[in-house]
């Protein structure tokens, strides 16, 4: 299994919060829901979740830097070595013999809140990536993901959650003595082809006909929650923008945006009409580029 520093393509020395952010986007870039049509990527995914699940655990990432565990977890040689040496030094911790301190000397020697303190080992909390796309995080949905012990988790997407919002799920980090740590679940939203996100309004762009800008129209439009149907007025121009009212996230609305579009083919018509054509309203669409 490769070095999971180079992996996460970090080094030795960096902090827990560089590790965390070099997982992140490497979980995100490699997930395979936005590589379908990549069959290496669930591998690639696969190997940056083991690597985190190693250097996120400050034990595991110390024994795996003094080479006492290898890439996957498993106890090398050097790691029996080191523990026959601690018995045979009676440096055992925890009544292991010698001159070792058990956790009633502990008791003896600093009260009893100290050795209970010790005893009352809770598990690490569990830091994990999940990409989710722009509709599931508008409307809410519920997730099933597979953590790399390979347990399965249903995440419920609250709606209308954020990219980098954190989800905290009781109970389902790392098991110990007293009870399991918390999984930590970030969500990354993947970015839509139509619809993108403004505070809690929704915005996207509209092409229209000549026709439908000129006279007016009744259009479709898309939303997060369905299609509905839009009045575009008489005369809309480039860049007008519609407010669908509640069609947002949250409470928030939709904005639609126009686009007047002309055909793809030549149009002798419509270019022997513009050729004798006169503006009611004569206007210069360059103003104010003159002097630049």
């Amino acid at each position: 299994m490769p070095d999971p520093y180079e992996t996460l393509g970090v080094r030795r020395g960096d902090s827990e919060e560089t590790i965390r952010k070099a997982y992140r986007k490497l979980a995100k870039r490699h997930h395979p829901d936005l590589n379908p049509d990549d069959k290496s990527a669930a591998e690639r995914f696969k190997a940056i979740n083991a690597a985190n699940d190693l250097l996120s655990d400050p034990e595991k990432r110390a024994r795996f830097d003094r080479g006492e565990i290898d890439a996957e977890g498993h106890e090398t040689a050097a790691a029996s070595q080191s523990a026959a040496w601690r018995q045979y030094a009676g440096a055992e911790p925890y009544g292991g013999g010698g001159h070792g301190f058990s956790a009633d000397d502990l008791e003896s020697l600093f009260g009893g809140g100290f050795a209970e303190g010790l005893n009352r080992g809770r598990g690490r909390d569990m830091h994990y990536s999940l990409t989710v796309s722009f509709l599931e995080a508008a409307a809410g949905a519920v997730r099933r993901v597979v953590l790399p012990d390979g347990r399965t988790l249903d995440v419920t997407i609250p709606a209308g959650v954020r990219d980098g919002h954190v989800l905290r799920l009781r109970g389902q980090g790392r098991p110990g003595k007293h009870g399991a740590g918390d999984a930590l679940v970030e969500i990354s939203v993947a970015p839509h082809p139509v619809f993108r996100r403004e505070g809690d309004d929704v915005v996207i762009d509209l092409p229209i006909t000549l026709q439908e800008a000129v006279l007016g129209a009744t259009v479709e439009v898309p939303t997060v929650r369905g299609r509905v149907r839009l009045t575009v007025p008489p005369g809309a121009g480039e860049g007008t923008r519609l407010r669908l009212k509640g069609r947002g996230i949250g409470g928030g609305h939709q904005y639609v945006v126009l686009h007047p579009t002309l055909p793809p083919g030549e149009e002798p018509a419509l270019a022997e009409f513009l050729r004798a054509w006169q503006p009611a309203h004569p206007f210069n669409p360059r103003a104010g580029l003159e002097d630049l």
